[in-house]
């Protein structure tokens, strides 16, 4: 039996279980779920490096009890020397996915950090960054423990990675592969995160440590310039949303893919589905995704380069449309455009009711394998989801915003409760997000039930081509056929596999009650009080 965990003041769920205990302490201490959220996100950059980092974006759906949910985006612009023709003259037809060039966007993440905190401040948040960082810097310096994740993330990776400039001193030891339970280092990043709770997180962008960052950049040969760094700024302002059966669901709005994930759930609430775990269920919500990722592929880019407002995507007449192209009998033929992408999401609830909803990425795993010397940054390589040639929101063109698979999620439901929930795993994040949500409001299973439960993935796998509709193999045996008799493409995976990404899940009732579920695929852990 898979018990959900309980509590009544504070709680929080992270992909690593030292993550989670840094934020439990912060919230402990009277913090917001803002600032236990930074420094849960702060130590997964030291203990989780091959998912996340300050090298990467966040973006984060906030809400107080009461007030209308806020979305912050921290999705950094290309750099101002990277254009198409920066590649085509160094021999390049589409952006490498690795090296300096692969870098060649800036990372937001840490001015996300600064936009949440503000506020956080509005909320009565009062601890300082030294207090914040302080777990981080104590793994950074004094060691951690390598994960099974991190070392066969590493291995499978290894022949793209060794060789870009600052890796294998930073993550090998002594040209190797550090072994699951080895103990590793990162002063450089612990030297950092020293240096911005001492000066504030604009010296990332206009400060002593922007200029460090910058000269590296520029002597390793990657386009973004001291000027990209002052220039930028986080966004806030309204999430995406929609109505569902008893619930509104929000979600980021562009450059990410937020506005597939509400259209998966609002066609598949359109299907009339009334059981978990058979075929309509799964077959529902694959064809759900279909629809949505066309829509999606076709719209959904850098918004100033966008042709339709997003939110006339989740018209009513539209998502009717949508569902009606929807056969509940056979597959629609697939494959489109896949996408990739290695990610962390945390969650957190306060003991005022306030949640955050958080998403950091670095893109690939180890992103573009670039390590700053000075800074320790490893930085992302979420440029790559540019395009060299044609037209659109998504070709790549000086401080335009790449598209981004990232999309932290909330919930509303009419009887009061607040649920903050997602996942890493790139293509596979709106999928995800579809099976924990409906399982869990539609279905009424247990929380954690919902997260555990055997998942399917649309699309790529990490660093694959694949276009399959790939099955964990506890679905059952008559289900797996009857896809498979329906036209869909099957392919069979372990039974719990990080294909399926790390998801994670709060809830908080009305009465106070709060419950979590953290994914048994990764090395995360709920922490509550």
């Amino acid at each position: 039996m898979l018990n959900t965990p309980r509590s009544r003041r504070c709680m929080v769920t992270a992909p690593h279980h030292l993550a989670s205990q840094a934020g439990l302490s912060v919230l402990r201490e009277g913090g917001t779920a803002i600032e236990a959220v930074v420094a849960m996100a702060a130590t997964l950059t030291v203990v989780y490096p091959h998912m996340t980092g300050i090298g990467g974006d966040g973006f984060w759906l906030v809400a107080a009890p009461g007030a209308a949910p806020v979305a912050i985006s921290a999705a950094g612009p290309a750099g101002s020397l990277a254009s198409p023709a920066l590649y085509r003259d160094a021999g390049h037809s589409t952006i490498p996915w690795r090296g300096p060039l692969a870098a060649n966007t800036v990372a937001a993440a840490v001015e996300g950090w600064r936009a949440a905190l503000d506020v956080s401040a509005a909320w009565g948040g009062r601890l300082p960054l030294g207090r914040l960082f302080e777990e981080a810097i104590a793994h950074a310096e004094d060691g951690y423990v390598v994960t099974r994740s991190q070392h066969e993330t590493t291995t499978a990776k290894l022949d793209g990675l060794r060789d870009q400039p600052g890796f294998a001193e930073t993550f090998l030891d002594r040209g190797a592969v550090p072994a699951v339970g080895a103990v590793l280092k990162r002063p450089a990043i612990a030297a950092t995160l020293r240096r911005l709770a001492e000066a504030g997180l604009d010296d990332f962008y206009r400060g002593r440590l922007a200029t460090g960052i910058a000269a590296d950049l520029a002597r390793l040969g990657a386009p973004v310039t001291a000027g990209d760094l002052a220039a930028y700024r986080a966004w806030t302002g309204a999430p995406l949303s929609v109505r569902v059966g008893g619930a509104t669901l929000y979600n980021q709005p562009p450059p990410t893919q937020g506005v597939a994930s509400l259209l998966i759930l609002a066609l598949f609430d359109r299907l009339g589905v009334t059981a978990a775990e058979g075929f309509e269920h799964i077959h529902g919500l694959v064809e759900a995704t279909k629809q949505a990722f066309l829509l999606r592929d076709r719209h959904v880019g850098d918004p100033a380069a966008m042709t339709v407002a997003p939110g006339d995507l989740l018209a009513p007449e539209v998502l009717d449309r949508l569902a009606a192209r929807i056969d509940p009998a056979r597959a629609l033929p697939w494959p489109a455009p896949p996408s990739a992408g290695d990610t962390t999401w945390m969650g957190a609830v306060d003991r005022h009711g306030a949640v955050a909803s958080y998403i950091q990425s670095i893109y690939f795993e180890f992103g573009s394998g670039l390590v700053l010397p000075e800074s320790g940054l490893n930085w992302q390589n979420r440029g790559c989801s540019f395009a060299l040639d044609g037209a659109g929101p998504r070709v790549l063109a000086p401080g335009r915003l790449p598209f981004h698979t990232l999309n932290p999620a909330l919930a509303r439901f009419d009887d009061g409760r607040t649920m903050v929930y997602g996942t890493m795993g790139g293509e596979g994040q709106p999928q995800t997000q579809a099976a924990v949500f409906s399982r869990y409001a539609f279905f009424g299973q247990e929380l954690q039930q919902a997260v555990t439960a055997p998942r399917w993935l649309l699309g790529r796998t990490w660093g694959e081509d694949s276009v399959s509709l790939k099955l964990e193999s506890r679905v059952p045996a008559e289900v797996v056929a009857a896809l498979r008799a329906a036209g869909h493409a099957v392919e069979l995976t372990a039974d719990f596999t990080e294909t399926m990404g790390h998801a994670g899940a709060l809830v908080r009732h009305a009465d106070g009650v709060i419950e979590g579920a953290t994914d048994p695929r990764s090395d995360g852990a709920v922490a509550a009080w």
